[in-house]
């Protein structure tokens, strides 16, 4: 009857013909069914059911659109989203995408199932790679079909697994292995990089990101634009001590055209692996990596007794969890601990502060 749609044979295949919304008008649609009448039957009864779900207003009917769309169209449609939006995970986003281009290539997002997923997640470990890796591999493919769902392309997305993560690292430096790295390291803008990062704990991505338009030189404060954070929210930084003396060496290398505080010859500072392997080496220091710095900062901050919500501050913490996470208590802490714990107890009155039994009876007597 008119209205119900039809079947028609077009060579070998069946072909299925319905009325849906598109741009705001009912248009005709037509499209391939399968080899036999009954799976032609079928496709058409769902898409009668995915119109009725539009007009309902649950949902846009997108038709064989989303049986098309393949992660990688998903996948550049988050990336383009983040541009849009300035996010500067963006990079992040990037990296992790290759794994997972590389491995669902061009697969229809709708044949993406939690089987799937687990054969990922198989083979990357297989590679070696890390839980909390793998994680953020998924969570960037998660968050293109969240996209796309809230984007009405596709109308369903799978379950996605997660891994349980238990490597957060506990690395922090001494002092006295600190400064051996800094006379290993060779370069004195990496230097004034890393001691800037040793006393502030600030991300590395922020200290880059510093430039002389936030330095005040009346009130020696420099202030982290809301732009630059990684929270979205500025905040500033008192110079004195050696800050101030960091601040002083970069002025005496400030460079025209080049606004940046922090440099490698007038160029924005880079990653500088290799160097800070071969400090490593001759420092006879090992399993360390910069970013132990900031977990040393924190510490450090603590210990002198900076209250927390300062150092939440200068650090750019802004949850408690993240925070203490990072406030990490090493074995010599523990020691000091229970040595002023003993040392407490030796100064406490040896003398009994009741009577025995046997003492008041004879008292009685």
């Amino acid at each position: 009857m008119r209205g119900d749609g039809r079947i028609f044979k077009r060579g070998d295949k069946c072909w299925i013909s319905y009325y849906a919304p598109e741009n705001g008008k009912s248009v005709e649609h037509r499209e391939p069914g399968g080899k036999t009448e009954a799976e032609a039957k079928k496709l058409l009864k769902q898409r009668f059911r995915e119109v009725a779900v539009h007009k309902s207003g649950l949902r846009p009917f997108q038709g064989p659109k989303q049986e098309r769309t393949t992660v990688d169209e998903l996948l550049q449609a988050l990336e383009m989203d983040w541009q849009i939006q300035g996010r500067k995970s963006l990079p992040q986003l990037r990296s992790h995408a290759k794994h997972i281009r590389a491995f669902f290539a061009m697969d229809r997002a709708l044949a993406v199932s939690p089987d799937r997923l687990r054969d990922y997640i198989a083979l990357r470990q297989k590679e070696g790679a890390a839980s909390a890796t793998i994680n953020r591999e998924l969570e960037g493919l998660q968050r293109a079909f969240a996209l796309a769902l809230d984007s009405g392309a596709l109308a369903m997305a799978p379950k996605f697994p997660s891994l349980p993560e238990h490597n957060a690292r506990e690395g922090f430096f001494e002092r006295g292995d600190f400064l051996a790295i800094l006379r290993n390291i060779g370069d004195a803008d990496v230097s004034d990089f890393l001691e800037w990062f040793f006393f502030t704990g600030m991300r590395p991505g922020e200290i880059r990101s510093l430039t002389w338009q936030a330095f005040d030189r009346e009130t020696w404060t420099l202030r982290l634009h809301a732009r630059d954070a990684k929270t979205g929210f500025g905040r500033a930084v008192a110079l004195e001590g050696p800050l101030q003396e960091i601040i002083k060496r970069r002025m005496g290398v400030r460079q025209f055209g080049c606004d940046l505080i922090f440099h490698r010859g007038g160029k924005p500072m880079g990653e500088f692996r290799k160097l800070w392997k071969s400090a490593c080496t001759l420092s006879n220091i090992t399993g360390r990596i910069p970013y132990d710095l900031r977990r040393t900062a924190v510490r450090n901050m603590i210990r002198a007794g900076v209250p927390e919500g300062v150092a939440m501050k200068i650090s750019g913490h802004r949850t408690r969890a993240v925070f203490d996470r990072y406030n990490i208590t090493s074995e010599k802490d523990l020691r000091e601990a229970v040595s002023k714990t003993a040392a407490y107890v030796e100064t406490l009155s040896v003398k009994q502060s009741v009577e025995p039994i046997q003492n008041v009876a004879r008292m009685e007597k």
